[in-house]
């Protein structure tokens, strides 16, 4: 588990600063329209979106409340990896060293029997 609390860490870290650097330096309108604009652009958005979504699904299923759900979707839709990577170490935290509980959220007591 110390293992997946470094990588989830180091994502965070590393797509934390990427993003400040993106918003910092790039054009995101002008960037994005270029990348809309080429085949593996959209392949590689599609790709990217579809991970969130299926990572998303994950967080709905772990969480109890719909609100708190729907803040987490919402920021991984648009921070991507950074919330993933945050969400996943949050998680890797709470559950005190219980990969069950990392994976099942509040449904790991219904599952031990």
């Amino acid at each position: 588990m110390r293992l997946a609390r470094i990588v989830a860490l180091l994502g965070a870290l590393i797509m934390g600063s990427v993003l400040i650097y993106g918003f910092t330096v790039g054009d995101f309108t002008g960037e994005g329209a270029q990348l809309l604009a080429m085949p593996w652009g959209i392949v590689s958005l599609v790709d990217v979106y579809t991970m969130f979504t299926l990572f998303s699904v994950w967080v709905v299923y772990r969480e109890r409340s719909v609100v708190r759900s729907a803040i987490w979707v919402f920021l991984i839709m648009v921070l991507g990896a950074f919330v993933c990577s945050l969400y996943s170490l949050i998680a890797l935290q709470t559950s005190n060293g219980d990969w069950r509980r990392f994976w099942l959220g509040h449904r790991w007591q219904e599952r031990a029997t």
